[in-house]
Protein backbone atom coordinates (compact mmCIF):
# COMPACT_ATOMS: atom_id res chain seq x y z
CA UNK A 1 0.00 0.00 0.00
CA UNK A 2 2.46 2.59 1.23
CA UNK A 3 4.49 1.70 -2.16
CA UNK A 4 1.37 2.47 -4.22
CA UNK A 5 1.26 5.89 -2.33
CA UNK A 6 5.03 7.00 -3.32
CA UNK A 7 4.44 5.71 -7.03
CA UNK A 8 1.88 8.26 -8.02
CA UNK A 9 4.21 11.61 -6.68
CA UNK A 10 7.51 10.04 -7.94
CA UNK A 11 4.89 10.04 -11.70
CA UNK A 12 4.24 13.50 -11.10
CA UNK A 13 7.62 14.72 -10.68
CA UNK A 14 9.06 12.81 -13.25
CA UNK A 15 6.33 14.52 -15.65
CA UNK A 16 7.04 17.67 -14.47
CA UNK A 17 11.02 17.74 -15.14
CA UNK A 18 10.53 16.37 -18.53
CA UNK A 19 7.95 18.97 -19.38
CA UNK A 20 10.34 21.37 -18.81
CA UNK A 21 12.82 20.58 -20.73
CA UNK A 22 10.83 20.32 -23.30
CA UNK A 23 10.19 23.93 -23.54
CA UNK A 24 10.95 25.84 -26.98
CA UNK A 25 12.26 29.62 -26.74
CA UNK A 26 10.99 31.13 -29.64
CA UNK A 27 12.90 34.47 -30.73
CA UNK A 28 11.52 37.16 -32.28
CA UNK A 29 12.47 38.95 -35.34
CA UNK A 30 14.06 41.99 -33.32
CA UNK A 31 16.08 39.43 -31.01
CA UNK A 32 17.50 37.49 -34.43
CA UNK A 33 18.39 40.69 -35.81
CA UNK A 34 20.00 42.10 -32.65
CA UNK A 35 22.07 39.38 -32.65
CA UNK A 36 23.42 39.04 -35.79
CA UNK A 37 24.50 42.78 -36.31
CA UNK A 38 28.35 42.73 -36.58
CA UNK A 39 30.25 45.58 -36.44
CA UNK A 40 29.59 46.21 -40.13
CA UNK A 41 26.43 46.63 -39.64
CA UNK A 42 25.05 43.88 -40.92
CA UNK A 43 25.32 39.73 -40.72
CA UNK A 44 28.31 37.85 -40.13
CA UNK A 45 29.35 34.63 -41.28
CA UNK A 46 29.96 32.15 -38.28
CA UNK A 47 33.52 32.34 -38.73
CA UNK A 48 33.20 35.66 -37.59
CA UNK A 49 33.55 39.39 -39.19
CA UNK A 50 36.97 40.07 -40.67
CA UNK A 51 38.50 37.01 -40.43
CA UNK A 52 39.47 33.78 -42.51
CA UNK A 53 39.04 30.06 -40.94
CA UNK A 54 42.48 29.93 -39.80
CA UNK A 55 41.32 33.63 -38.05
CA UNK A 56 43.68 35.41 -39.89
CA UNK A 57 42.18 39.09 -40.39
CA UNK A 58 41.12 39.51 -44.02
CA UNK A 59 42.22 43.06 -45.22
CA UNK A 60 44.28 45.76 -44.13
CA UNK A 61 40.95 47.43 -42.61
CA UNK A 62 39.12 44.60 -41.45
CA UNK A 63 36.57 45.22 -38.52
CA UNK A 64 35.82 48.62 -39.69
CA UNK A 65 32.58 49.79 -40.61
CA UNK A 66 33.56 51.13 -44.21
CA UNK A 67 35.65 47.71 -45.06
CA UNK A 68 33.59 45.60 -47.15
CA UNK A 69 34.98 42.56 -46.50
CA UNK A 70 33.63 42.84 -43.35
CA UNK A 71 30.23 42.11 -44.73
CA UNK A 72 30.29 38.51 -45.85
CA UNK A 73 26.38 38.47 -46.12
CA UNK A 74 24.85 39.33 -49.75
CA UNK A 75 21.16 40.60 -49.03
CA UNK A 76 18.21 39.87 -52.32
CA UNK A 77 15.02 41.00 -53.42
CA UNK A 78 11.92 39.30 -53.04
CA UNK A 79 11.93 36.16 -55.87
CA UNK A 80 14.79 37.71 -57.57
CA UNK A 81 18.71 36.62 -57.89
CA UNK A 82 19.41 39.83 -59.21
CA UNK A 83 22.84 41.62 -57.03
CA UNK A 84 22.15 45.17 -55.87
CA UNK A 85 25.19 47.65 -56.08
CA UNK A 86 25.48 47.13 -52.89
CA UNK A 87 26.10 43.82 -53.09
CA UNK A 88 28.31 43.92 -56.60
CA UNK A 89 31.04 46.01 -54.22
CA UNK A 90 30.96 43.63 -51.67
CA UNK A 91 31.88 40.12 -53.59
CA UNK A 92 34.33 42.51 -56.21
CA UNK A 93 35.81 43.34 -52.46
CA UNK A 94 36.15 39.70 -51.81
CA UNK A 95 37.04 38.45 -55.63
CA UNK A 96 40.04 40.38 -54.78
CA UNK A 97 41.12 39.29 -51.51
CA UNK A 98 40.64 35.76 -53.24
CA UNK A 99 42.89 37.05 -56.08
CA UNK A 100 45.22 38.29 -53.76
CA UNK A 101 45.03 34.19 -51.45
CA UNK A 102 44.93 31.61 -54.48
CA UNK A 103 44.69 28.71 -52.45
CA UNK A 104 41.74 29.96 -50.27
CA UNK A 105 38.41 28.52 -51.45
CA UNK A 106 35.03 29.98 -50.74
CA UNK A 107 31.57 28.46 -50.00
CA UNK A 108 28.85 30.50 -51.47
CA UNK A 109 25.24 29.51 -49.30
CA UNK A 110 22.05 30.32 -51.25
CA UNK A 111 19.27 31.12 -49.13
CA UNK A 112 15.27 32.50 -49.22
CA UNK A 113 12.53 33.37 -47.02
CA UNK A 114 9.51 30.79 -46.34
CA UNK A 115 7.63 31.96 -49.31
CA UNK A 116 7.39 28.88 -52.24
CA UNK A 117 7.81 25.95 -52.10
CA UNK A 118 10.58 23.64 -50.61
CA UNK A 119 11.88 22.49 -54.42
CA UNK A 120 11.51 26.41 -55.41
CA UNK A 121 13.45 27.97 -52.41
CA UNK A 122 16.24 25.60 -53.02
CA UNK A 123 16.52 26.54 -56.51
CA UNK A 124 16.41 30.15 -55.73
CA UNK A 125 19.35 29.58 -53.47
CA UNK A 126 21.45 28.10 -55.58
CA UNK A 127 20.52 30.90 -58.64
CA UNK A 128 21.76 33.60 -55.64
CA UNK A 129 24.81 31.67 -54.89
CA UNK A 130 25.67 30.89 -58.72
CA UNK A 131 25.21 34.60 -59.70
CA UNK A 132 27.61 35.49 -57.43
CA UNK A 133 30.14 32.41 -58.18
CA UNK A 134 29.97 33.39 -61.70
CA UNK A 135 30.75 37.15 -60.77
CA UNK A 136 33.89 35.53 -59.05
CA UNK A 137 34.58 34.09 -62.58
CA UNK A 138 34.42 36.51 -64.38
CA UNK A 139 36.77 38.54 -61.74
CA UNK A 140 39.32 35.89 -62.66
CA UNK A 141 38.64 33.44 -59.22
CA UNK A 142 39.52 29.81 -60.25
CA UNK A 143 36.03 27.75 -60.51
CA UNK A 144 37.55 25.14 -58.25
CA UNK A 145 37.73 27.29 -55.74
CA UNK A 146 33.95 28.25 -55.32
CA UNK A 147 31.38 26.05 -54.12
CA UNK A 148 27.49 27.02 -54.07
CA UNK A 149 25.34 25.35 -51.89
CA UNK A 150 21.62 26.18 -51.12
CA UNK A 151 19.61 25.57 -47.85
CA UNK A 152 16.76 27.18 -49.50
CA UNK A 153 14.42 28.10 -46.75
CA UNK A 154 15.81 25.90 -44.64
CA UNK A 155 18.71 27.74 -42.38
CA UNK A 156 16.51 30.80 -41.64
CA UNK A 157 17.99 33.43 -39.80
CA UNK A 158 15.20 35.13 -38.85
CA UNK A 159 12.41 33.20 -37.48
CA UNK A 160 9.43 35.48 -38.42
CA UNK A 161 6.43 35.82 -40.49
CA UNK A 162 6.56 39.25 -42.03
CA UNK A 163 8.58 41.41 -44.48
CA UNK A 164 12.05 41.98 -42.42
CA UNK A 165 12.23 38.57 -40.79
CA UNK A 166 11.98 37.33 -45.16
CA UNK A 167 14.13 40.56 -46.00
CA UNK A 168 16.99 38.59 -43.64
CA UNK A 169 16.51 35.28 -45.04
CA UNK A 170 17.28 35.95 -48.58
CA UNK A 171 20.75 35.91 -48.97
CA UNK A 172 23.96 33.91 -49.95
CA UNK A 173 26.46 33.91 -46.73
CA UNK A 174 30.37 33.93 -48.35
CA UNK A 175 32.10 31.57 -46.37
CA UNK A 176 36.24 30.64 -46.39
Amino acid sequence: MMRKMLVWPVIALMTLGLAGCASDKKQTTAEIEDASVGAGGVSASGLGSGSDASGQVIGSQAGTVDDPLSRRVIYFEYDSSVLTDEGRFIVEAHAAYLASNPGMAVVLEGHADERGTREYNLALGESRGAVIGELFQGLGIDPSAIRVVSYGEERAVALGHDDNAWAMNRRVEILY
